[in-house]
């Protein structure tokens, strides 16, 4: 094995020994030694049997399916849990994104400023950027969810999507706050250091020579590895939620709230504490977005992105189970790219129907989604992964 598919493979490591930890049954020791093993052959034989580049696109796809999941767990916290119907998403997604970038970009200076405009620049850390992303995202949610969480159904979904529109349409025309209509570039990547040329200058020579073999291109497996993590967290801190106390109240305020309430539940403020958890998840999954993609502008956070998909996502995984959630956001997606390649295949056939016809790709790709969720409503309305019934830790688990 070449140097560079050896660095390749240890990056890819930790992302599949979590994948197998969620995956594999039984006994937490024995899961993780399946995962450990599992993880260190596939993570050897994929970069020997996968040509580069498709082993980077699929860390590509890994990346972004990733930060969708963290969005499909952030709405199944109050869809799935408390009965939130937030149509909503990409507004809190948007938040998270351009809060985080304000924090850790600097102000435009020379010529630039005269181009570029943003109402402050910290600098600071990732880290630090991610965690007020996720703040700020959740004050939104606060504010956002005292008048309109007296609503119901129909008319909170409506009126969610409005919200996210008005937060779009705030970016896209207040150029003094990110930019406004024109993108917002410069957002640091965390850690890119660690693939140019010098590297860090605080990394260690030993292992400053095992990733000098990786090019810039290569990022996207270190950043594969962060996604992994932060969907291994926001996972592991809502099955908690699932199973505390107050986690079952939120269930019963979804189920019956009525009877939440003769129970001297305080439904009101139960309503508002899971559409807060919600918003800053989303929040967390804009900052883990705008990093990636370095340049984000308004047009990002269209709600058919942002929003609907991710509704499609929950559905198809299984709305209240957490699993479902990612094991959603990960078919999903892959449907979505996957058609593309399809009607790239079919351009020649659908060129004999139409000359127009290949051109309206875009559109042909929701159909799809469209007859997905269709196919879900229809045959498979509790999901791939229905939900457990039974959360307590003191009960034996209904899988």
């Amino acid at each position: 094995m070449e140097p560079v598919d050896l660095a390749r493979a240890s990056f890819l490591f930790l992302p599949l020994v979590l994948l197998g930890l969620l995956v594999f049954p039984g006994r937490p020791v024995l899961r993780l030694l399946l995962a450990v093993v599992a993880a260190a052959i596939v993570a050897l034989v994929l970069p020997l049997w996968l040509p580069r580049g498709i082993l980077t696109y699929l860390a590509s796809f890994s990346t972004m399916a990733g930060i969708y999941a963290i969005l499909s767990l952030g709405l199944n916290s109050q869809w799935g849990l408390t009965g939130h119907v937030n149509f909503g998403v990409a507004g809190f997604f948007a938040v998270g994104a351009f809060t985080s970038a304000l924090f850790t970009t600097k102000m435009p200076e020379g010529a630039l400023a005269a181009y570029s405009q943003q109402a402050f620049g910290l600098e600071w850390p990732f880290l630090a950027g991610v965690l007020m992303a996720g703040i700020i995202a959740a004050f939104v949610g606060f504010l956002i969810s005292i008048p309109v969480l007296r609503l119901r159904t129909d008319f909170l979904a409506i009126a969610t999507l409005g919200i996210a529109e008005v937060i779009r349409f705030i970016f896209q025309n207040e150029r003094w706050l990110a930019n406004g209509p024109q993108p917002m570039r410069g957002i640091p990547r965390p850690l890119d250091c660690l693939f140019a040329d010098p590297a860090c200058s605080w990394l260690p020579a030993r292992v400053a020579n095992w990733l000098a073999p990786l090019s810039p291109r290569d990022y996207v497996f270190f950043y594969l590895v962060v996604v992994a993590l932060i969907v291994a967290v926001v996972y592991l801190a809502l099955e908690r939620i699932a199973r505390s106390p107050w986690g079952r109240m939120q269930r019963a305020v979804r189920d019956e709230e009525n009877s939440a309430a003769m129970n001297g539940k305080n439904v009101t403020l139960r309503r508002i504490e899971s559409f807060v958890v919600g918003s800053f998840i989303m929040g967390v999954a804009g900052a883990v977005y705008a990093h990636y993609v370095v340049s984000i502008d308004y047009s990002h956070f269209n709600p058919l992105f942002a929003t609907f998909i991710v509704w499609v996502m929950l559905m198809l995984g299984g709305s209240g189970n957490n699993k479902g959630a990612i094991l959603g956001a990960f078919a999903v997606w892959a449907v979505w790219s996957g058609a593309a390649f399809v009607i790239d295949m079919a351009s020649p056939a659908l060129r004999a129907i139409s000359a127009d016809l290949p051109s309206r790709g875009a559109y042909l790709r929701w159909m799809l989604v469209a007859i997905l969720l269709g196919g879900i409503v229809l045959f498979r309305p509790q999901g791939i992964l229905r939900e457990r019934k039974k959360v307590s830790d003191f009960l034996p688990k209904d899988e």
